[in-house]
């Protein structure tokens, strides 16, 4: 295509690459500020990894400790004291598999249930807030943009 076929709107459009670019750099820091929102409010002691492990029992069900570990992406030993921490601060309990009693399930206690509602609800309102600053057109963008996300974490 040459340079005199190519509209004023396409040439002021950055590459594909350098929107992925920025994409992940925002992306990155937002998730970095939801967790420093949240884990600043929430219950004394929560790391990012315990809130994490909390999210992902919850999604789960009462994953086994191996189940938990890969989705979380650490090693065993590393998801045993994890979840010895989450034991510990009563946000999880243990169980037998009925079927073998070597493997262990984990379930969210009532106050992990809490503590989890407690992250989420921190880091909907600091969404919230941002949101709320917005104008209308910039609003219209931004439910544009929450559409496109969803789309995008829905790719193969």
């Amino acid at each position: 295509m040459s340079q005199a076929n190519v509209t004023d709107a396409e040439t002021k459009l950055p590459a594909e690459e350098e929107l992925a670019a920025r994409l992940r750099v925002a992306v990155t820091r937002l998730n970095r500020r939801l967790r420093q929102e949240s884990l600043a409010g929430a219950l004394a002691g929560v790391s990012p990894a315990q809130a994490s492990a909390l999210g992902s029992i919850n999604r789960l069900g009462s994953p086994t400790l191996g189940e938990l570990a890969v989705v979380e992406q650490v090693q065993p030993p590393t998801m045993t004291r994890l979840v010895g921490s989450l034991e510990a601060a009563g946000w999880v309990s243990r169980h037998s598999d009925a079927g073998d009693g070597r493997v262990v399930h984990v379930c969210l206690t009532d106050d992990g249930r809490h503590c989890l509602a407690n992250i989420r609800t921190l880091k909907t309102a600091f969404l919230a807030r941002g949101l709320a600053a917005l104008d209308p057109v910039e609003r219209v963008a931004a439910a544009e943009l929450i559409t496109f996300l969803e789309r995008l974490v829905e790719v193969p």
